[in-house]
């Protein structure tokens, strides 16, 4: 009986998650704001309401998770001491936690402007991906890339069938306006799930007996479930283009039946174990999720692959954004420039390596790679991303409001950058304090051991390291607008801090005399470069070596452009004085000059 009740609870427990961040959606994307506040505030209520019962049907699922785990009757489990070690002393249980501490926040956070809309979004989204981390692709032997395309695939139903959810919410009027822009969230959606589910799919099912297994029927259940979702979708894109609204809208409830049937099957997939592969245990695999490679080498580094399922998803769909943003600008007629998309591209490929390629597969199992591939994420590739210009692009190509009272996703962004915290962000010093400061409170506390030790601390490493040097680089070199200007002068003293602090900590790395992964390297049982603290000196020399050549390029390209600008004003004044000089006026300088003057001659006079 409770074996039966899991996959429903827990199908229950995700789709009130999914119609949750479904009308949060429909607030942040599709129902029209007013100069950034939410219109709607009926919705806004049915968002809370749908909160409370979010958990309600967590409190339900952790109950009845617990009899099963234990093997006893939800009566039994009501135990309020049993309850508090589940959630607190487990990995399954811990990720629940956080999501109910999510959906406390997002209870908190009050709904006035769309600005909270995507902040509970972002919010919505952790608590819901959280229990993924423990799902069975971890137990996959591609660990990354199982676990990174459950994370997406999960992302990709949400705002698919979620925002179907919310769009349905809408008034008649409202509705027929957020339509098309629901058919484009629900197009990326459609080929993230369909992508990232053949990936799940391959990381599980790699032999024709595996597909004759209980997981691989519900796997086909699923996938023609979702062909048929594929194939409404298809239909409504259509009909949009012919702006056929009524037919659609007769669509929808079918189609809305078989997602939530969809995401049923998924929760009753997630609850059966996949077919077993032969996999040799070993402490790395326990410890990082993949089998220790071999001793690293040149051609190892440079050609293994190892797909960080979750990090490449984020790359692809940066780059798809890139790339659509530039054909948008072509199909207007504008050129954006060659070399930008040439070095925004080089710049993801450099992420991707630091974190799929060699580089990132060495860096679960030495700390002198982790320090390559750190300072390739942090400071080599975050250069080309930020002359790529992705946030000028950004304002280019994003949608503005579809009225002059609507603020728009490219009003938003541009609210953000000139907001308080966005001023705060790209203050020069606090840049240098997120880029430099955070070294130490990384790598000299036990967070570095703590987040080495799972996929997802690897990915905020990651991601934090890339977002840190995006943000520093973006103000010494970037050519995206920012809130200030900085005087090249402030840059230049600026980067020579940088290029100290670094050194200062590549220094301590270097010449300190005790581990501070925290017992992490020590669990993988090398068989290769088993002296760790000597990795870990070589570590903190590649960290000074890598580290000071892009902060060097950073410190010549502020010098040519603060000369660039130099003559711009240059040759600005001249044009000025020339065009005085043909009506006959004084130029800026003989102005000044003349000001100057009777400036004098006023205080002879007094």
């Amino acid at each position: 009986m409770v074996e039966t009740l899991v996959p429903i609870a827990k199908g229950l427990l995700q789709l009130v998650s999914v119609l949750s961040i479904g009308l949060i959606i429909a607030v942040a994307f599709l129902d029209k704001d007013i100069k950034g506040s939410i219109k709607s505030s009926e919705l806004t209520k049915k968002i809370k309401k749908y909160y409370i019962f979010w958990i309600f049907a967590l409190v339900i699922f952790t109950i009845i998770q617990i009899a099963y785990l234990l093997d006893q009757s939800i009566l039994a489990s009501l135990d309020i001491t049993v309850i508090r070690s589940y959630l607190t002393q487990t990995s399954l249980g811990k990720s629940y936690l956080l999501q109910v501490m999510a959906i406390l926040l997002l209870l908190a956070v009050p709904l006035r402007r769309v600005m909270a809309a995507y902040i509970s979004l972002g919010l919505a989204l952790i608590g819901l991906i959280a229990p993924v981390f423990q799902s069975h692709g971890s137990a996959s032997g591609s660990h990354g890339l199982a676990i990174g395309a459950l994370v997406i695939h999960v992302i990709a139903i949400s705002f698919w069938v979620g925002g179907l959810f919310g769009l349905i919410q809408l008034d008649s009027k409202q509705r027929v306006i957020a339509l098309p822009r629901f058919s484009q969230i629900a197009l990326w959606g459609a080929i993230a799930v369909a992508v990232s589910g053949v990936a799940n799919a391959w990381t599980r099912l790699d032999s024709f007996s595996a597909w004759q297994s209980k997981y691989g029927a519900i796997i086909i259940l699923k996938i023609f479930l979702a062909v048929l979702l594929i194939g409404f979708g298809a239909i409504h894109r259509r009909w949009i283009i012919k702006s056929d609204y009524p037919s659609i809208f007769r669509l929808v409830t079918a189609e809305i039946f078989i997602m939530a049937g969809t995401i049923f099957v998924g929760s009753w997939l997630s609850t059966v174990a996949p077919p077993e592969k032969e996999i040799a245990i070993t402490p790395a695999l326990l410890v990082t999720g993949i089998q220790l490679p071999p001793e690293p080498n040149l051609s190892r580094l440079l050609f293994s692959y190892e797909p960080d399922g979750l990090m490449l998803g984020v790359l692809i769909f940066i780059v798809a954004l890139y790339i659509k943003g530039v054909i948008i600008l072509s199909r207007r007629g504008v050129k954006w420039p060659v070399g930008r998309t040439i070095a925004f591209a080089l710049g993801v490929s450099a992420v991707d390596y630091a974190t799929s390629g060699g580089l990132g597969l060495y860096s679960h199992f030495s700390f002198s790679i982790h320090m390559a591939a750190h300072m390739v994420i942090g400071m080599i590739a975050p250069i080309g991303i930020v002359l790529g210009a992705p946030v000028t692009l950004a304002l280019r190509t994003l949608p503005i409001g579809r009225d002059d009272q609507e603020r728009g996703v490219r009003g938003s962004l541009i609210a953000v950058l000139h907001s308080r915290f966005g001023k705060i962000f790209t203050n020069p010093v606090v840049a240098l304090a997120i880029f430099d400061g955070s070294l130490f409170a990384l790598y000299f506390t036990p967070i570095f051991g703590n987040l080495m030790g799972g996929h997802t601390g690897h990915f905020i490493m990651s991601l934090h390291f890339l977002l840190a040097g995006i943000l520093f680089f973006q103000i010494i070199i970037g050519i995206d607008p920012l809130p200030r200007k900085v005087p090249h002068m402030v840059k230049i003293i600026i980067i020579f801090a940088a290029m100290s602090i670094h050194a200062f900590f590549s220094i301590s790395i270097m010449s300190t005399t005790t581990l501070i992964d925290g017992g992490y390297f020590a669990q993988l049982q090398r068989p290769w470069a088993t002296d760790l603290l000597a990795d870990q000196k070589l570590g903190g020399s590649i960290g000074w070596a890598m580290g000071e050549i892009p902060i060097l390029l950073a410190l010549l390209a502020t010098f040519i452009q603060w000369v660039r600008e130099d003559k711009k004003e240059a040759n600005r004044i001249d044009r000025a004085a020339d065009r005085a000089a043909a009506m006959g006026e004084d130029d800026e300088l003989a102005q000044y000059n003349k000001y100057l003057s009777e400036l004098n001659q006023r205080d002879i006079r007094e």
